[in-house]
């Protein structure tokens, strides 16, 4: 559709409005009294493609979930007095000065240890290679340790922007403290007290020279470049089997023995006509955070693959009951953002009243992903694999599909016409107006008179769902509630 062609560069200007689009929804916006610079900052939130990434790394117990919490302006990440409290690596939204970056906090580096510490110090150090730059945090009243020399050699091994953060110097008397750390060779040390904000807002201005503007899209780098497909689900069900049926030769090694495959392997394949890249991963198993050794990496691995493809096709073996697994690995790939094909391996081992219970299985447990299209088919026979094409480009289209705002306006009206939204406290919030400001995967932003619930808006997004397709894809829906009336001139 010309309508939905947008000229190049405007979606970094307007998300994904163009200019006389853009100009017509702002009209609108004043009319029904939203502030201008809160209506370009919601389109800005929403129609964001990658944020930049920071990573807070550092030894355990140096203050750096107090920092997060300091950056991020409210108690989120967990603080306690002793060490190891953060494990997990967990992901916020920050902004400084106008910008916006995700913050990712992780648990305590250590060097040598061996099963949860070794997972902790494997978590921070994929958040190292996954992030854009890093804040190093050290304690300046202990001084720099062995460790923390360590650590300094990881981050110059991943060659990644580091700004130096000389934690816990609550006064002058610790500026000293601080200076000392110049012997890591990392550049300036930046005294901060995390717990009473001191010097934050000198070391969050160095934060944003080392962030990049927006990082590159590690997807579909070239025009024309073939897609990236990530196949992935868990350890044994038939991921390296399916990627040498679809190439027609043995590319990996394929054996009975569940989690053969450790690294994920690029193929180009031609199907149908179309060059694509395959990536075979590692399966995925059952409490990540608890692996070791070569295990627990091929299961970062693996995520980091999913985050560069554009789609992501999740095999499922047909011949067992579908388990919470299996639905991880579907919520991993739908917060990932990616376009989605369930693919059904082993089809043809299945008997009547295996596929009787497998359809009321699906039914029940993949209803929140009942937009991915699904192909049944078997690796080992080749059953239903000239579907496979046609399902992927389904979802990369569903993924990339924009609906002008006139359109979406005018469907909105109709929707709220007909079925309003509760009334709530003897009040009746109303949708007055939205816009689509990204896409892969949709993006919208939609602007109220009150709070939205949850409920109403999983119903927006089906009907959005029913009228304007977008199959294969999760949809992502932001709602601006309007602050104020009677600011209309």
């Amino acid at each position: 559709m010309n309508d939905q062609i947008q000229p190049e560069g405007s979606e970094h200007e307007h998300g994904a409005l163009g200019d006389a689009e853009y100009a017509e929804f702002m009209e609108l916006a004043a009319e029904e009294g939203f502030d201008v610079e809160d209506v370009e900052g919601a389109i800005e939130a929403a129609g964001h493609g990658p944020l930049p990434v920071l990573a807070v790394i550092g030894r355990p117990n140096v203050g750096k979930s107090t920092l997060v919490n300091r950056i991020i302006g409210r108690r989120e990440a967990v603080v306690e007095d002793r060490p190891g409290v953060t494990r997990d690596r967990v992901t916020y939204e920050a902004e400084w000065a106008g910008r916006r970056f995700k913050l990712v906090d992780t648990g305590g580096w250590e060097q040598d240890v061996l099963g949860i510490d070794a997972s902790v110090a494997a978590q921070a150090e994929y958040a190292i290679e996954a992030a854009d730059a890093v804040v190093f945090v050290v304690d300046a009243t202990v001084g720099a340790t062995d460790t923390d020399e360590a650590v300094v050699r990881l981050l110059r091994k991943a060659g990644k922007p580091v700004v130096l953060c000389a934690n816990k110097v609550d006064g002058p008397s610790g500026e000293a403290d601080a200076t000392a750390l110049w012997s890591l060779g990392l550049g300036e040390p930046h005294p901060v007290s995390a717990l009473h904000g001191r010097g934050t807002g000198d070391m969050l201005d160095a934060v944003l020279d080392a962030l990049p503007e927006a990082p590159e899209q590690t997807f579909g780098a070239a025009i024309g470049g073939p897609r990236r497909i990530a196949l992935i689900g868990r350890p044994n069900v038939g991921k390296s089997s399916l990627l040498n049926k679809v190439a027609n030769e043995d590319r990996v090694v394929v054996n009975e023995l569940a989690g053969t495959t450790r690294d994920p392997v690029d193929e180009l394949i031609e199907l149908g006509g179309i060059v694509w890249k395959f990536v075979d991963t590692a399966g995925i198993r059952k409490r990540v955070h608890l692996q070791q050794g070569a295990d627990y990496y091929a299961s970062l691995r693996t995520a980091a693959a999913v985050e560069k493809a554009e789609v992501a096709v999740i095999l499922i073996d047909a011949s067992e009951s579908i388990s919470i697994q299996d639905q991880r690995i579907v919520t991993m790939a739908v917060e990932a953002g990616r376009a989605i094909v369930l693919a059904y391996n082993k089809w043809d081992t299945l008997d009547e009243e295996r596929r009787y219970y497998l359809e009321r299985e699906i039914e029940t447990e993949f209803q929140q992903v009942a937009w991915a299209p699904r192909v049944n088919v078997s690796a080992t026979t080749g059953r239903h694999m000239d579907k496979l094409v046609p399902a992927i480009e389904t979802a990369l289209d569903g993924w990339e599909t924009r609906v002008p705002t006139g359109r979406l306006n005018a469907f909105l009206g109709e929707l709220v016409a007909s079925h309003p939204h509760p009334v709530r406290g003897g009040k009746q919030p109303r949708i007055l107006f939205g816009t689509q400001a990204g896409t892969k995967p949709p993006r919208f932003v939609l602007f109220s008179s009150g709070f939205i619930e949850h409920g109403y808006r999983r119903f927006v997004e089906r009907r959005l769902r029913e009228e304007f397709g977008f199959e294969g894809t999760p949809i992502h829906i932001s709602v601006r509630v309007r602050e104020k009336r009677g600011r209309k001139k």
